[in-house]
Parts: C-alpha cells; sequence; structure tokens
C-alpha cells in the first residue's frame, strides 16, 4: 500500500503539469493508500520475517489484488471513469498487463490517466513485488517464493546469489530497455507524452495506448520501433544477463529462443501471404504482419489493423498464438513456448515408451535433464490451465454474446492479450458485458498473469490454517 502511494505521485505530477482537475483524485487515493498501509506497517511488524512457498502465494495474490483495489480509485474518484467496476477491470488490465478496455473513447481521458493508465503496464509487466524487492534492503534470499509466485515460468532461479540484487539486475535490464525505446519514438517523431507512455506500455508488453486506433494513426518508423520491441520484450530476461555476462555461446543454445524467432518468423510469412490482397503495396502487408504478430505473440495488445477483417487463416493463426504466448522470464502471458516445448518432449517420450517399454526416457531441455517433479509440475499445470479456461468460457455465456466472441475474450484476457475476435476485436471493446463477466474476466486476467496458483491457493482453506 505503502508503495502504492509512491507509484500515484507520479500520475498527480503530470496532472499537475497539466493543470488539470483530477490531480484532487490522486491526492485522494494516495491518502486512502496510506491510511491503510501506514498502520499495517506500525501494528504488523513481527520478529519472525521468513517467507515460505505459502507465505509468498498469499503475499503475491493479496498484493496484486489490494494494489488493483487502490489504483482503480483516481479513475471512479475522478468521475472519468464513473463505475468502479469498470474502473477496476481497466486497472486489472493494466497490472495484469493485458490491454483489455471498456473505454469507448481513450482520447476523453484527462493526461493524468492516461498517464497512470500505461504506468500500471510498466509496473505489472516485470511484477509488482519484484519491484518492491528491488528497493526494500530486507529481503531475503527466502524471497525466492514470491519471485516464484510471481514471475511467469516452468523455472524460475536467482540469477546471482542474492534474491534483491538478482531483483535489482531485472529492473535495471527492464528500464534500460524501456529508456532505449523512448529514444527511438521521440527519435521518429513521436512527441514526448507520447513516447513516455507508450514505451511504459510496451515494456510490459500492455498494451495500453493513447489514441483510439492504438498505433494506425502513427507513421511506419515508429510502428517498426514497436514491433521490434514488442518482439525484444517477449524475450526471456535471463539471456539479456547472459549477453551483458558475455555468454553468447549459452544463449545460442536457447531452443527456446530459436523456436521463438523461428514461430514468429513462420506466422510473418503465412498471413502476409494471406492479406497479400489487402494491401496496395508489400511493405504495408509486411509491417501489419510483423506488427500483429508482435502484439499477440508478446500479449502486448497493441493494434494497427483490425485483423477481424481478415481472412479465417490468418485469424486461426492469431487465435491460436494468444495461447502460445513467448518466452518464459519475460514480460509477456500466455501459456509460454518454454512449457509448449517441454509438453512435446514429454509426449514424444511417451510415445517412445510406447514402442519400448524397457527404454528409459529423459526429457532434456536445452541439453539439461528436466525432473521428473519439474514435468509432473507442468503437466498438472497444463490441466488446471485447460480447466479454468473453460471454467472461464462457460461464466462468460451467460451474458449471451455468440462463441467466438466469448471463447477469444477468455483467451485474450486470460492470456493477457487485450483484443479478441468478433465483438472484443481490435475494433471493439469489453464495455458491453455486465458486471458480472467483468469481474469474472477481471479475475482471468489475474489468473493468467499470476499463473493460476496464487489466486487459487488465497482461495483455499490451506492458505489460512497454521499446518
Amino acid at each position: 500500500m505503502m508503495v502504492t502511494a509512491a507509484l500515484l505521485v507520479l500520475p498527480l505530477i503530470v496532472s499537475i503539469i497539466y493543470k488539470e482537475d483530477c490531480y484532487t483524485a490522486f491526492l485522494l487515493s494516495i491518502g486512502i493508500s496510506l491510511a491503510i498501509g501506514f498502520p499495517l506497517m506500525i501494528f504488523c511488524k513481527t520478529e519472525d520475517r521468513v517467507i515460505y512457498a505459502k507465505e509468498g502465494f498469499v503475499i503475491v495474490a493479496l498484493s496484486w489484488l489490494s494494489m488493483s483495489a487502490i489504483g482503480a480509485l483516481p479513475f471512479f474518484l475522478s468521475g472519468e471513469i464513473p463505475n468502479y467496476v469498470d474502473a477496476f477491470f481497466e486497472t486489472v488490465s493494466g497490472f495484469t498487463t493485458t490491454g483489455a478496455s471498456i473505454l469507448t473513447n481513450v482520447e476523453a481521458l484527462s493526461h493524468g490517466m492516461l498517464f497512470w493508465r500505461c504506468f500500471t503496464n510498466w509496473v505489472g509487466g516485470m511484477g509488482v513485488l519484484v519491484f518492491v524487492m528491488a528497493i526494500i534492503p530486507a529481503s531475503t534470499d527466502r524471497s525466492i517464493h514470491i519471485l516464484r509466485a510471481e514471475v511467469p515460468g516452468p523455472i524460475v532461479g536467482k540469477l546471482v546469489p542474492k534474491m534483491r540484487d538478482t531483483a535489482i539486475i531485472l529492473y535495471l535490464i527492464y528500464i534500460v530497455l524501456t529508456v532505449i525505446e523512448f529514444i527511438l519514438l521521440l527519435a521518429g517523431g513521436m512527441p514526448l507524452f507520447d513516447s513516455i507512455v507508450h514505451s511504459f506500455a510496451t515494456a510490459g508488453t500492455g498494451g495500453f495506448g493513447i489514441k483510439n486506433d492504438s498505433f494506425a494513426s502513427y507513421n511506419p518508423y515508429i510502428q517498426w520501433v514497436v514491433t521490434a520491441f514488442m518482439f525484444i520484450f517477449g524475450v526471456n530476461f535471463n539471456l539479456y544477463y547472459l549477453l551483458i555476462t558475455k555468454k553468447f555461446r549459452s544463449i545460442l543454445k536457447s531452443e527456446e529462443l530459436w523456436i521463438y524467432i523461428g514461430l514468429y518468423a513462420v506466422a510473418i510469412c503465412v498471413i502476409a501471404f494471406n492479406i497479400s490482397g489487402l494491401y496496395d503495396n508489400f511493405g504495408d502487408n509486411i509491417r501489419a504482419s510483423a506488427f500483429q504478430v508482435a502484439t499477440v505473440i508478446s500479449t502486448a495488445g497493441f493494434a494497427t489493423a483490425d485483423f477481424n477483417l481478415w481472412p479465417e487463416l490468418s485469424k486461426t493463426i492469431i487465435l491460436i498464438l494468444m495461447f502460445v504466448g513467448a518466452c518464459a522470464g519475460s514480460t509477456a502471458g500466455g501459456f509460454k513456448l518454454t512449457r509448449i516445448i517441454m509438453l512435446f518432449k514429454v509426449i514424444k517420450r511417451e510415445i517412445k515408451g510406447l514402442i519400448h517399454p524397457r527404454a528409459v526416457g529423459v526429457v532434456r531441455f536445452e541439453g539439461k535433464k528436466v525432473d521428473d517433479d519439474v514435468v509432473k509440475s507442468l503437466c498438472a499445470y497444463f490441466a488446471i490451465y485447460t480447466m479454468t479456461f473453460f471454467g472461464i468460457f462457460i461464466l462468460l455465456s451467460f451474458d449471451g454474446y455468440d462463441i467466438l466472441t466469448n471463447f477469444s475474450a477468455a483467451a485474450s484476457c486470460f492470456n493477457n492479450i487485450g483484443p479478441g475476435l468478433a465483438a472484443v476485436g481490435p475494433a471493439s471493446n469489453y464495455a458491453g458485458y455486465s458486471v458480472f463477466s467483468k469481474l469474472v474476466l477481471s479475475l482471468a486476467m489475474l489468473l493468467g498473469r499470476l499463473e493460476i496458483y496464487p489466486i487459487l491457493f488465497v482461495l483455499s482453506r490451506n492458505a489460512w490454517s497454521k499446518k
């Protein structure tokens, strides 16, 4: 809560600079956050500060829920989003880097609210609590349980021996890449404010923009810069650390990276061929294909074209990529390529086992043996992922939308994409859904960003027992 109050100071300053009345909403929100956070810091201190896996899950789930609840207050108190559930949906979408919106006219928002909206993308991209660990000296090695609960991917570890140093390294890489994109956007003629907020949204692969047409009205150079950085932020951040430490061979041995590059290239080529009749020249065709594939596979959620109008093959590829996502350990959502690669290897091992029952099958990933515990965990996650997705899809069916709309809305929010297909496509939004469905989709976004377990665990009895 104290960190949330500190984060709200930045949009407060922006609203004061632009002389907007919404500064009072930020002041009230900061006051409420401090009123909750300060007493908790004073009265809830304990000698035993050890964090185990159970505490890690609970801390992550409750922190994301509480930050989203407080983060929605500026939108609601200012009246720019008059319904609190809509404001909560928008804030959850920001922190989870989903980019789904209930706003029909984004450009009507004040500069302060636009800044806060995109800033939530940036804060949520690397992880709220990774940020907290980076700035709080008291972070211990037990904080690895928080990192594992918050950072996406089947295998999460420390880059360096100390947990706090790992958090600092991750955020330094994140900040440097954000600054580089900001400079390149500024060099391409994008206004200062636009460059700042779009760098935030791209870095977090969140997809919140400040124009109703997203990126369609910006020049080709800017679109290519954003395309490149959506792809860059979809790469495992551990590889950037290896790049800094000059471990180039380790980077080249990354199966996930090569498959990520290959999948991206193939998807662009197929879609570019499929939509060739919709654009006047080859350059526009490739640019539209590259941008939309990057925005979906990285789960950024920006748009330069309405892919609802594309042929069925292209829309099918887009829908599949919504589930795939990018690399583990990136700011992207989705199921993650690491898991998909390992699942195929497990299937291959099982098929070999049927043919050669006495053979001892070993699953290897990037040259290393994958422990059986990791394989079991992966298979369990896939089962829970599938059941959770269809549960969300069924709950949305009560609203009366067509199957494609509900299916793509569930896929988009659960995988933190943003736009879906049909009634929730790039040219539309989620405003038409009922309050119940918006709450379901908000939960779906949190489940997807935190990869299910923290949210499910905090709702279970085991989370609150003393055993």
